[in-house]
């Protein structure tokens, strides 16, 4: 039941950072915008994108890795995964959660075309960048020549359109 427990805590705090509380803070900052339908459409096929990526990840961390994606700059906020993941969402790029999320924020960013949203949008980037570089080194300790093949083979955020 405590696992349980934690994994909701770990789902609860991600949906409210990640989901909720940026984009609130892209559109207070950015104030009320003057978006066409197109942009609108836009908006709603990023997130869509977006956020289908993001949950496709965390569902197969959830299956195949046997745990959840709440690590946060060394600190366990749920339990890590067990096994490297490499199928799936994870053969598209090594950070296919963050690649989601930022597709979701490209969308808010979209809609409200606004140069204080796209600084909340950057700062949040160059914070993810430095957390995934420091989580690379945690998975390479973790999981060693497996984790160096698998980094060499797939890129970390940007899907190769070719092999």
């Amino acid at each position: 039941m405590a696992r349980l427990d934690r994994d909701a805590a770990g789902y609860i705090v991600g949906f409210i950072i990640f989901v909720a509380a940026i984009p609130a803070l892209m559109c207070l900052l950015a104030g009320r915008p003057d978006a066409g339908s197109l942009r609108r459409v836009l908006c709603v096929l990023c997130a869509a994108v977006g956020l289908g990526l993001s949950v496709w990840s965390i569902v197969y961390m959830k299956r195949v890795g046997q745990g959840n994606p709440l690590d946060a700059f060394n600190h366990e906020l749920a339990p890590r995964t067990s096994y490297l993941m490499t199928d799936g969402p994870y053969a598209l790029c090594r950070n296919p959660m963050l690649l989601g999320v930022l597709i979701y924020y490209l969308g808010w960013q979209i809609y409200l075309l606004s140069w204080r949203a796209l600084a909340v949008f950057a700062v949040f980037a160059l914070i993810i960048w430095v957390q995934v570089r420091r989580e690379e080194q945690r998975l390479e300790r973790d999981f060693g020549r497996e984790y160096r093949e698998y980094r060499r083979r797939v890129p970390a955020l940007l899907p190769r359109l070719r092999h």
